[in-house]
């Protein structure tokens, strides 16, 4: 059968598609512009789901509202809807590394469903995940069924995020443009000057780890002037066109890919989108390969940074809840922070503001209130930068961290983090 009679085969309407879905298993979907938007929506009018479960991740749509003993709906890590359905006890959410989370559910899931977003088959009969590879491709080999919704704003990207025609059971045609980011907030005069802090911590040469957001924007327009820069990180960033665009980044000592941007998955505007559209710069990798410590640790000098909540006088880093709401969750924080301090030269950076709610709250406490997640661990810790400085607390007693930590705290603080360290024997 050749490869058209084949794709005619596979061609299902979105109501037929879902007929693959027995009673019982699992749904497994890609995190945020890859997740099928069609087929997902067709799960609330199904009426052959019976104990399954939908495993999501960051979703960027409204929560699904089905029958939670028809369709139980798990995150894997909170975007805004999902915090919203969280709170409220609709939705559960799964702890993890995202660099563990194929095997979590390479051995929890119940015959596998893998549904995703997919750029038209090429001539070869292939299929590209675009934007994503994360943990949907290390579940192929484990998936019962296999359905792709199939839209032609979805760029072709390449590395080892494709799909032959002949390993689905079944597509959808569905061509509607794909979610874009919000566009990053302004960078205040707190995000330039931490952005200034953390360049000074990257070399010509380094390998780097960095994500989305007005702090990482203020840290990348502070390296176009550096060169030869590799990047491997887990998400690909809009801002790093910049740094591709002006000679920063040539990617010549990337480990995983020589002379490849690597990275699991993209998440941006339609120019981020066109970016990367058949782009052979950029090389895509599932996400128990970009973010496995034991691969990471032979990337000589590592720079992985990340944000924090808030942090405490040991070092402890909370990224997942705030004012003791859940947030969030760990996504790779730890796999890469881990993988910096293994690395020959690396360095771990977690920002974050000194403070929140209009200077009326200090991001750097005594201690995490009980109940609250350690993102990055005391051991694992590095370097933390705020507006007013950085503190290397890798290799500092608890006193001399304490130190370090108010010394980069803001002013106001001081005193009061000061005595609560006195009274806690820190100082």
């Amino acid at each position: 059968m050749n490869l058209a009679q084949l794709y005619r085969e596979k061609h299902h309407t979105k109501e037929e598609a879902l007929t693959f879905i027995q009673p019982e298993s699992d749904i497994i979907t890609p995190i945020l512009a890859g997740e099928p938007y069609a087929l997902m929506k067709q799960l609330e009018t199904y009426e052959g789901l019976e104990g399954n479960r939908l495993f999501q991740m960051f979703s960027t749509r409204d929560v699904l509202d089905v029958n939670p003993e028809k369709l139980k709906i798990t995150s894997m890590f909170m975007g805004a809807a999902e915090r919203k359905a969280f709170q409220e006890g609709k939705i559960d959410l799964l702890p993890n590394h995202f660099s563990d989370l194929p095997k979590i559910l390479q051995q929890t899931a119940r015959k596998p469903v893998v549904m995703a977003v997919a750029s038209p088959m090429d001539e070869n009969g292939y299929f590209s995940l675009g934007t994503n590879a994360d943990h949907i491709i290390a579940m192929l080999p484990y998936a019962e069924t296999i359905l792709l919704e199939v839209n032609e704003y979805m760029p072709r990207t390449y590395g080892e995020n494709q799909i032959h025609i002949s390993d689905i059971t079944a597509l959808i045609e569905h061509h509607q443009p794909i979610p874009e980011a919000p566009a990053a907030p302004p960078q205040s005069g707190k995000d330039k000057l931490i952005g200034e802090h953390v360049a000074s911590l990257i070399k010509n040469r380094d390998t780097l780890q960095i994500g989305y957001g007005s702090i990482p924007n203020a840290i990348m327009d502070n390296l176009k002037d550096y060169r030869n820069l590799s990047i491997h990180t887990e998400m690909i960033p809009e801002k790093v066109i910049a740094l591709y665009d002006s000679g920063a980044v040539t990617n010549e000592n990337n480990p995983f890919k020589k002379g490849k941007m690597t990275a699991t998955f993209a998440y941006g505007s339609q120019n981020l989108y066109d970016f990367l559209h058949e782009n052979q710069d950029i090389y895509m990798l599932p996400v128990n390969k970009t973010n496995h410590v034991g691969r990471l640790q032979d990337a000589d000098s590592l720079v992985t940074v990340n944000a924090g909540v808030e942090v405490d006088f040991l070092g402890q880093v909370n990224s997942e809840m705030v004012g003791g709401t859940y947030w969030s969750s760990t996504g790779g924080q730890s796999d890469f922070q881990v993988a910096s301090r293994l690395s020959e030269g690396g360095r771990g950076v977690i920002c974050l503001h000194s403070t929140a709610k209009g200077d009326s709250i200090s991001k750097i406490v005594p201690a995490l209130n009980p109940g609250t997640p350690v993102s990055t661990s005391k051991n694992d810790v590095d370097y933390i930068a705020t507006e007013y400085g950085i503190a290397r607390l890798r290799g500092k007693t608890i006193r001399e961290r304490t130190k370090a930590l108010i010394d980069i705290a803001h002013p106001k603080f001081r005193d009061e983090l000061t005595f609560e360290a006195e009274r806690m024997g820190y100082l």
